[in-house]
């Protein structure tokens, strides 16, 4: 994490500069905000800590050039001022500040806002992260957005429900409710590595399409686990694993790709199958109508305890008017004439929903 320090004076430049670089920070020093912005142009911080009252440009002139300019990363300000307190936040709100602090600065009460901008900054980029990753995954379906934005909604209404069950009380918290709003939209990435003759196939598919169609629960998977790996700070991503390559498990063992049971398939991608096929049998495709409500939770109840968790579907059906004004409220946006891809749809004497 890169940060810019911005201050006229000296003494507070070498203090500042010694306790970043004792904490393992990369910095560098601007003396007023023209060089500060000047600097800018080559070194990107993810955060800086500005004093007001400099010459040339002061901080919080600062602070609103750096709000005008746009940028491919959000720039998280820290003013630093003598003035008081009231007048200082004042400023620091009406310029685009994050923060501020008073002179003399505590070296411990910079750390903690250190930390709580670290936060924040990892926040923002793990949901511009997903929002990425599902923008791709939609762009290769037939579903709109809508059909992402009504999974995760019904997914994080029904957590939230089992959170009050015992069973679940101490699994289902307010992170992992959080979590799985976040990203359940990432359940059918895998479907970018599935052939265009497939997935935008009319007709029903052949057995062996059908085949090929079920990979796109392995390539969704390998793809998460990997970014995982790969970014260890992204933790989030693990759960998205889990539901990418578990969905279409079934309870009874007889889903795909590993043919897990019970509770051997996650929490959290047990949640996401009755969400998205519930969303699936309400939206019209081209081998079938829109099932109403009644229809669709009628399937659903068949496949307690054999496709579906059968607490799940509890909690479904209990709140089964909330999720009927959530599939109402988010409805699909006209796609002109495309062709909507192929996949089968889940009744009770097909396997599931691919």
């Amino acid at each position: 994490m890169k940060m810019l320090i911005v201050d006229d004076e000296p003494i507070s430049l070498q203090i500042l500069g010694s306790f970043l670089t004792a904490l393992g920070y990369e910095f560098e020093v601007a003396t007023d905000g023209r060089e500060a912005l000047e600097k800018m142009r080559h070194f990107s911080p993810s955060i800086v800590i500005s004093d007001v009252e400099m010459p040339h440009m002061d901080g919080v002139s600062l602070c609103r050039e750096i709000r005008r300019q746009r940028s491919i990363q959000y720039t998280y300000v820290i003013l630093v001022t003598c003035r008081s307190e009231h007048e200082s936040l004042l400023m620091g709100l009406d310029a685009g500040a994050d923060d501020y602090l008073s002179k003399p600065i505590s070296l411990e009460e910079l750390r903690l806002r250190i930390n709580v901008a670290k936060r924040l900054l990892s926040l923002e980029g793990r949901e511009m992260m997903i929002f990425s990753l599902a923008k791709l995954a939609e762009s290769r379906d037939d579903d709109t957005g809508e059909h992402l934005e009504r999974v995760r909604e019904i997914s994080k209404l029904l957590a939230t429900e089992l959170s009050y069950h015992p069973k679940f009380a101490e699994v289902i918290d307010g992170q992992f409710i959080q979590l799985i709003y976040l990203t359940s939209p990432l359940h059918d990435i895998g479907k970018v590595g599935v052939p265009d003759k497939i997935l935008n196939k009319e007709g029903k598919l052949t057995p062996e399409e059908f085949e090929t169609m079920k990979e796109h629960t392995r390539i969704g998977g390998e793809t998460l686990r990997a970014s995982a790996q790969a970014y260890s700070e992204a933790s989030f991503l693990w759960m998205a694993y889990e539901i990418a390559i578990n969905h279409h498990e079934r309870w009874d063992g007889n889903g795909y790709p590993n043919k897990l049971s019970g509770e051997q398939i996650p929490l959290s991608a047990r949640i996401v199958s009755v969400a998205d096929v519930y969303d699936a049998l309400r939206s019209k495709r081209v081998y079938k109508p829109a099932f109403s409500h009644e229809k669709s939770v009628g399937i659903i109840l068949e496949g307690k305890g054999t496709q579906f968790d059968p607490d799940v579907v509890d909690a479904f059906v209990k709140l089964e008017s909330m999720v009927r004004e959530i599939s109402e409220t988010h409805q699909e946006l006209p796609r002109g004439s495309e062709v909507a891809p192929r996949m089968e749809p889940t009744l009770p004497d097909q396997t599931t929903l691919a």
